[in-house]
């Protein structure tokens, strides 16, 4: 898979995590920690080998803009 990065939180003490990159495919992939146990089990029906992170608004935005930047 061929990852394009983003948007990446710059003020990260964790070197720029979370992050959005675009995929090959055309799809979104967020990087960060997961969530952990108990707030993973407040998930609505997660499937097998599912997994979430948390990242903020900004960088959503961030990497929203940017992917519509790149296609005009």
């Amino acid at each position: 898979m061929e990852l394009e990065l983003l948007a990446e939180d710059d003020k990260s003490v964790n070197k720029g995590c979370p992050s959005v990159y675009l995929s090959d495919t055309g799809d979104f992939v967020v990087q960060d920690a997961g969530l952990d146990d108990a707030d993973f089990a407040k998930l609505v029906d997660p499937l097998p080998g599912e997994t979430a992170v948390r990242i903020s608004p900004e960088i959503v935005l961030a990497a929203v803009e940017r992917f519509r930047r790149r296609d005009a």
